[in-house]
């Protein structure tokens, strides 16, 4: 998204650590804010010796469009629309459901409605998914497209997540819905910049 060609973890290994955020796509306004916190947090990173790199579910041209009106500098970025990278990493496309629920294999429809999700400085009261969701977009001004349309129709239950790996690739701290158990939630900032102090350098 950020530069021509292909990238792979591959050109990190036995040169940098590498944190890699895996997001359902810049349809999702929690993934705009998760990648735009990843971004402010690319020079601290940096300074440890640490890469850092987005992957999101959104057809690279689209995302190129969203990045031309909002950069982000330091950002290096990648679009993957057919989710392998999230398969790769363990975060499965969950399906939801009319009436089942099995964590994180699928969920309910009445699970997901009856999460709150809450952002204080951001939305007036807790919403649901769907209503947040709605609010955001319409808060933030951003328009859904047919290519957008397309992931929502087939990654709505795509969960998401935060992996530092370190030279080698092995996976040194992890952050994401799986272990978690629940959807939209912050980064741990904190706990990141912790474990970044331990593998840097």
């Amino acid at each position: 998204m950020t530069r021509e060609g292909k990238i792979a973890i591959d050109d990190f290994r036995g040169e940098k650590p590498v944190l890699v955020g895996l997001y359902r796509g810049l349809h999702c306004p929690f993934c705009r804010r998760h990648i735009a916190i990843l971004s402010q947090l690319t020079p601290a990173l940096n300074a440890k010796g640490i890469d850092s790199l987005t992957v999101v579910n959104t057809p690279v041209e689209r995302a190129r469009l969203y990045l031309r009106y909002h950069p982000m500098l330091g950002l290096l970025a990648a679009s993957d629309p057919e989710r392998t990278s999230h398969r790769a990493f363990g975060l499965p496309n969950m399906p939801i459901t009319e009436d089942e629920s099995a964590w994180p294999q699928k969920v309910s429809m009445s699970d997901v409605k009856s999460i709150r999700v809450e952002l204080p400085d951001e939305m007036p009261e807790p919403m649901d998914p769907f209503a947040a969701l709605e609010y955001l977009n319409k808060k933030d001004g951003y328009d859904i497209t047919e290519a957008d349309q397309q992931m929502m129709a087939t990654g709505i239950g795509q969960l998401v997540g935060q992996f530092l790996l370190d030279r080698d690739g092995v996976v040194r701290w992890a952050s994401n819905e799986v272990l978690d158990g629940g959807l939209f939630g912050a980064p741990n900032t904190r706990e990141l910049m912790s474990a970044a102090s331990q593998i840097g350098r």
